[in-house]
């Protein structure tokens, strides 16, 4: 049973990019490679509002691919997934390639 998530206010879900373990060609990496610790969002709320009463909008967009902390957001299980969920001004960054 599939679910979507909206999140609310100016929260952001995200599902986090697991680096390989391995190469291509079978070497195994050690674990100090992983530690980037990155994501692909997923769902953005509509954003916070100000105390004048105006619309602050989130500031990454669904697909992006952004920079986590390396503590910190929600975690949230969906189904057989798991994503978690972080402020906007959590978020440390956006990556382009």
């Amino acid at each position: 049973m599939a679910k979507r998530l909206i999140p609310s206010l100016n929260r952001v879900l995200i599902e986090k990019i697991v680096p390989p373990s391995k190469t291509n060609s079978g070497i195994l990496l050690p674990e100090k490679t992983s530690k980037l610790n990155t994501g692909k969002v997923v769902a953005v709320g509509p954003g916070a509002h100000s105390r004048d009463g105006k619309l602050i909008p989130v500031s990454v967009k669904e697909g992006e691919t952004v920079l986590l902390p390396e503590y910190g957001g929600t975690e949230v299980k969906l189904g057989d997934k798991e994503y978690h969920l972080y402020r906007d001004e959590d978020i440390l960054g956006t990556l382009h390639d």
